[in-house]
């Protein structure tokens, strides 16, 4: 008699903004999270309304609605791993805090302050919380040079100003750091990885000429979770998440998609799933 086995496969709930043209918050997250061979689901934490060119306006979700659209995924499919990425209030940033201080899995924080054309997404008084109760939290935050030069106060524009400033966040009480360093004007571009009582680790690649990275900060912390969900340590999910999207770059380079910044290719590469039978 033949049984049919029962499986799953490694889960990441992304808890993000929405993106109408596709390219980043939770479309781009939803794309990388599944070209990763991981299940995808969302908790939608505002409505930024844009395009390809920028953001025309930010509608909030209520917090109340945030909280049931967590309450839905919890009851039912508890998440290996998490990427957090647009809260852009105090009363988001608590009530995420909050539901997540019981949390077993692993937690990969973006901090999106500044969309990819310029536009600031976060209010103010709200950065001070991030700090305070989601960074502690997290297993790694992923600011890049813009986003870390707002956390630390002061320009960040070289690889001598990133190490400064990744143990600076450290000592602030984050457990680990990537800063990304996408926006370096430079041929090679040089990310660096913090953590607790170890020295830095340097990933090094070459710097692709493209317009097409909308959303190539929402796919890298996606990837990082989704490597994390699948047991993979820090060090080799990190590398392997920047690979991915260093390679998703590259396919779009030459993709014509909007007016602006272009979308990367998520599944220029896809894997296939990685399946785990299920304890009977």
């Amino acid at each position: 008699m033949n049984i049919t086995k029962k499986y799953t496969v490694p889960t990441v709930l992304s808890i993000a903004g929405f993106d109408g043209s596709g390219g980043a918050g939770i479309q781009a997250d939803t794309k990388t999270i599944s070209a990763l061979g991981c299940y995808a689901m969302n908790v939608l934490t505002a409505l930024p309304v844009q395009n390809t060119q920028g953001v025309r306006n930010i509608y909030e979700i209520p917090t109340q609605a945030v909280r049931e659209q967590l309450d839905a995924i919890f009851d039912d499919i508890y998440p290996d791993a998490i990427k957090i990425g647009m809260v852009h209030t105090i009363e988001l940033v608590e009530l995420i805090s909050s539901y997540l201080k019981d949390y077993r899995g692993t937690i990969v924080f973006d901090p999106v302050m500044v969309s990819t054309s310029g536009h600031k997404l976060i209010h103010d008084d709200t950065i001070q919380a991030c700090m305070d109760l989601l960074f502690p939290q997290a297993t790694i935050i992923t600011p890049n040079l813009d986003e870390v030069s707002v956390l630390v106060g002061r320009t960040i524009a070289k690889v001598q100003e990133m190490e400064k400033a990744g143990i600076e966040l450290l000592e602030k009480g984050c457990q680990s750091v990537l800063i990304k360093g996408g926006h370096l004007q430079t041929s090679e571009l040089t990310s660096l990885l913090f953590q607790q009582h170890a020295s830095p680790l340097v990933f090094k690649s070459q710097k692709i000429d493209s317009k097409n990275t909308h959303g190539s900060g929402c796919s890298l912390s996606s990837a990082i979770a989704s490597q994390l969900a699948q047991q993979f340590p820090l060090a080799e999910a990190v590398a392997t998440a920047l690979d991915y999207v260093h390679e998703a770059i590259k396919g779009s380079k030459d993709l014509v998609i909007g007016k602006g910044n272009g979308p990367l290719n998520h599944f220029h590469n896809p894997s296939k799933l990685i399946f785990h039978e299920m304890e009977r």
